[in-house]
């Protein structure tokens, strides 16, 4: 059995290294249909994933700008 890290566990960028792959498997245009389902909602999984780590990176940046903030005043 292959020994697959969950998404949820992955950070940004071995999400994002991951998505990449799949993006090339579509280039490449050799894909079953079976198969394109499947990266397909594994693609999304790791977009969706990605997204949150950056809305959470988002967060802490404004928390850190907005303190620099209160601190000049």
């Amino acid at each position: 059995m292959e020994n697959k890290k969950k998404v949820e566990d992955m950070s940004f960028e071995e999400a994002f290294a991951k998505l990449n792959k799949i993006l090339e498997e579509f280039e490449n245009g050799e894909v079953s249909l079976e198969t394109s389902i499947s990266l397909y909602e594994e693609g999304m999984l790791l977009k969706n994933h990605c997204d949150k780590k950056l809305q959470n990176a988002e967060m802490k940046i404004k928390k850190v700008v907005g303190k620099k903030s209160e601190d000049v005043e």
